[in-house]
């Protein structure tokens, strides 16, 4: 697989899983209650797309600035630590749960600032600056995006059929382990380098 197809591949599956049951998927769901779905996807989109995009920049200067063995390992104890991080899950505040409620004059703006705010500093957002160190910034900005918008599109999907959230204990398990079997790679690959 070349470095494109991988960065793209690996980065929208390591992103859609984080994103299962995380906070934004909670706000994707309270703003399909209130807006049509179309209008709830572009934002999201959009905004993702922006913080995804200052992400990897960040990862390809990082990616530039230091050994590759040590991002490598660094890489890897980061994406440990996510699999603590999602173990712990996330909760929608009181005060995000009012701003995803609150209408606007757009719905698209009022989601694209809602989602842009919540990934700042997220472990989606974390995740992304890791892989794009690894696997080059286009790639994996392609793929984090798409595998965000598609794990929120799910959850927006799921929340107006079924009416109810997917089973959040088992998505958190999941998400966790595969975070810490991505992680031991990435050490073990490290540890080869160094």
């Amino acid at each position: 697989m070349d470095g494109f197809l991988a960065a793209l591949v690996i980065s929208f599956g390591v992103i859609f899983v984080a994103e299962l049951g995380d906070k934004s998927q909670l706000m994707a769901l309270s703003f399909a209650t209130r807006f049509k779905p179309v209008p709830v996807l572009i934002g999201i989109t959009v905004a993702t797309a922006i913080v995804h995009l200052a992400s990897v920049a960040i990862g390809a200067g990082l990616n530039a600035a230091l050994p590759t063995g040590w991002i490598t390992l660094i890489g890897g104890l980061a994406f440990l630590g996510f699999g603590v991080w999602t173990l712990r899950g996330d909760r929608l505040t009181e005060e995000e749960k009012r701003k995803a409620e609150k209408g606007g004059k757009s719905a698209v703006l009022a989601v694209g600032v809602a989602f842009f705010l919540a990934e700042l500093g997220d472990k989606t957002m974390l995740a992304t600056i890791t892989l794009a160190t690894k696997y080059g910034w286009f790639g994996t900005w392609l793929g984090s995006t798409l595998g965000m918008v598609a794990a929120d599109a799910l959850a927006i999907l799921v929340g107006r059929m079924l009416g109810r959230h997917l089973p959040e204990k088992t998505i958190r398990y999941g998400a966790a382990v595969l975070f810490a079997i991505c992680g031991l790679w990435l050490i073990l690959e490290a540890v080869d380098q160094l």
